[in-house]
């Protein structure tokens, strides 16, 4: 069972990576899931460069104690991602396109939205017939 939940908590990760650095796009459709972005954007930002310990990450660990297993060697990106999905010495630019689908995907939002208030006061004017 231990395994099974260690897979599904690295399933909920590899979620949880893709909201961070994808969710602003899914804001376009679904504008009020922005508040949940930022706050998920901005805990990726600090799990990532303070020492503060991703819950994922402990828990996945959990797990791995449950089956004698040690903790995750250098944590989840560098166990899962570096090296596998992509090397190393490339991390400095996917952190920069990061940023920038990031920064992109918050002016497609904005953009979004506002055009979405200028369409209802559009809707909002009455009609007069001469």
């Amino acid at each position: 069972m231990a395994k099974f939940l260690a897979d599904v908590t690295v399933a909920v990760h590899i979620l949880a990576l893709l909201l961070i650095g994808l969710g602003g796009f899914l804001a376009w459709r679904w504008p009020k899931l922005i508040f949940v972005h930022v706050f998920a954007a901005a805990w990726g930002v600090l799990v990532n460069v303070t020492p503060v310990p991703c819950p994922l990450t402990a828990l996945e660990n959990y797990f791995r104690h449950q089956q004698g297993l040690g903790d995750l060697p250098g944590g989840f990106n560098s166990y899962y991602l570096y090296g596998t999905v992509f090397p190393h010495s490339w991390l400095p630019a996917i952190g920069i396109i990061a940023i920038v689908l990031v920064a992109y995907s918050y002016v497609g939002v904005y953009h979004r939205w506002r055009h979405r208030h200028d369409a209802q006061e559009t809707h909002a004017r009455p009609v007069h017939l001469s």
